[in-house]
């Protein structure tokens, strides 16, 4: 599944190709991709005609286009790309992809934006902002914590309620009401920064090490981004379909068997709530009582 820094590539697309253009026509193609919309993909769409697109937005790994209505009514375009959902600047006159789920086209008669979606699990809603004004949550993630990158994003607190838990710091890092934007890749890497196993106990573990991890994951995240996220097949690209190239630097993630970077120990696969944790055994000791 993307993570911030995918999703963040994505966005800077957006607001390069679609921002500032006002939508004439929307087509939802099936119902899976407007399941969110309680209302359904035709309500949708007619909603989503004359709307100018003001900015493109994020937080963790939720992104939306921010709207104004034609009677100046502001709101959201939600969007969660799931496990393979791609949002594509195409020419109108493109063949149409295999799992193409959306279409929007504009009043320029410019490039269109596609959403293809080979699995199905991402999808499109419309959402009140919070406080109804431009530059505020949608209504429907209100309950997503800033992530490491936002403004509100507050470091100090977030290792006080990590130091609280009563469970495994791996959980804590991908609990996206404490801290968002944090998935399993960049977790995984973090912790083999930090040389901490992600099974130990939060609160066994000392604040300035708990804030180290934090560190490390606003740290390798940074790095995904400059070389455009992390991708280990052709389901996540940019808006222009070019692939990320992080992977080659992953330390720890997905490299079962290989040595670690740092002592040669091969890297050990677990599983971890219904995921694939990757770790270095040697440097990242087991805990003698682990908690999941």
């Amino acid at each position: 599944m993307p993570e911030l820094p995918e999703v963040e590539v994505v966005r800077r697309g957006l607001a390069d190709h679609v921002v500032g253009r006002t939508l004439t026509t929307a087509a939802f193609l099936g119902h899976r991709v407007a399941r969110r919309h309680i209302a359904g993909p035709v309500d949708l769409a007619d909603r989503l005609a004359g709307n100018h697109i003001v900015a493109a937005r994020r937080r963790g790994k939720y992104l939306w286009l921010e709207l104004t209505a034609p009677d100046g009514h502001p709101h959201a375009l939600l969007v969660h790309l799931g496990m393979s959902g791609q949002l594509l600047v195409e020419p109108p006159d493109a063949p149409d992809e295999k799992h193409l789920h959306a279409r929007f086209s504009f009043a320029d008669d410019g490039p269109e934006l596609r959403f293809v979606d080979q699995r199905t699990f991402g999808g499109m809603a419309l959402s009140d902002l919070e406080d109804d004004t431009l530059g505020a949550l949608p209504s429907t993630i209100a309950h997503i914590a800033p992530d490491p990158f936002d403004a509100a994003y507050d470091r100090d607190l977030v290792v006080v309620r990590l130091k609280a838990r009563d469970s495994a710091l791996k959980r804590g890092l991908l609990d996206q009401s404490l801290v968002s934007g944090i998935g399993n890749i960049y977790a995984d890497e973090a912790l083999w920064r930090a040389g901490i196993h992600g099974g130990r106990v939060s609160r066994s573990i000392t604040k300035p090490a708990l804030g180290r991890v934090l560190d490390h994951a606003h740290e390798v995240m940074t790095e995904a981004l400059g070389e455009g996220g992390t991708s280990f097949d052709r389901l996540y690209v940019n808006v222009n379909g070019a692939s990320g190239y992080f992977d080659r630097s992953l330390h720890a993630y997905g490299r079962e068997g290989e040595p670690c970077d740092r002592c040669g120990t091969p890297i050990v696969r677990v599983a971890f709530m219904n995921r694939s944790s990757f770790f270095c055994p040697r440097c990242q000791p087991r805990p003698r009582t682990a908690r999941v």
